[in-house]
């Protein structure tokens, strides 16, 4: 299985990379696991809503420009669906059983996604109602992907 993240941004705090790294070496034991970093788009604080759809358009043209065609993509969002860990490691278990090989994660930037990107989504996953940094969220991330292939294994760790 190739899982890919495409994100907005560079991770800046040595303990995000740090537990990336960490999580990325994990998971290499179960998928190969890559992570797309998309410049983001700079932007002053106060923007007009125009703006603020002409800044996510752009990052979103990026995004899409490395997400392969045959991917199934999930995009995180908001207002996604949230699953328990169980449900997200069935999402992928049943996703390879159903011949998919591929899967791309997409997190957007402090502003979101476009909606080019999430017309693209095949699946809209929310981790919660709360909003988290961007950064953060790609550890967050990591750490559920490897939790859920550990379930799938029937594997210590999750509980």
């Amino acid at each position: 299985m190739n899982i890919r993240v495409v994100a907005v941004g560079k991770i800046k705090e040595k303990y995000i990379q740090e537990g990336i790294k960490e999580f990325l070496k994990r998971l290499s034991r179960y998928c190969s696991m890559d992570i797309v970093e998309i410049e983001d788009e700079k932007a002053p604080e106060n923007l007009s809503e125009k703006e603020m759809e002409i800044v996510k358009n752009k990052e979103g043209e990026r995004i899409l420009a490395k997400v392969p065609q045959n991917s199934f993509v999930i995009s995180l969002e908001i207002k996604g669906k949230q699953l328990s860990s169980e449900e997200l490691s069935k999402k992928i278990e049943d996703l390879m059983i159903n011949g998919v090989n591929d899967i791309t994660f997409v997190i957007g930037g402090s502003l979101g996604l476009s909606n080019n990107v999430t017309t693209r989504s095949d699946f809209k996953l929310s981790f919660s109602n709360m909003t988290f940094p961007h950064q953060l969220m790609r550890l967050i991330l990591l750490e559920q992907v490897y939790r859920g292939w550990r379930i799938i294994k029937g594997e210590p760790y999750h509980k």
